[in-house]
């Protein structure tokens, strides 16, 4: 699976484009499998609860899975891009 990291996230796994090897059915599963392979991710994107914090965005092809699709169970293919924002703000 191909991820795409933006800003605080990327200097945490380390590259802002990253291939997870896992053969994830879903969004859900994709995600899990990034956490696994690089868990310092964790605590910027989970709350306490264990779910993504409300200011972190998820992309699915370039949609919002959680707006236009089933969330974590929308389905994936292995050559789909997921991307990962962090909050961004300018000035």
């Amino acid at each position: 699976m191909h991820w795409r990291l933006f800003a605080t996230l990327a200097e945490t796994a380390g590259d802002t484009e990253i291939e997870v090897d896992t053969g994830a059915e879903t969004v859900g599963d994709a995600f899990d499998s990034l956490l696994e392979t690089y868990p310092a991710l964790e605590s910027e994107v989970l709350d306490d609860e264990g779910d993504l914090y409300g200011h972190v965005r998820l992309l699915h092809e370039g949609r919002d899975p959680f707006a236009e699709e089933d969330g974590f169970e929308t389905t994936v293919d292995d050559d789909d891009e997921l991307a990962l924002f962090p909050p961004v703000s300018g000035g």
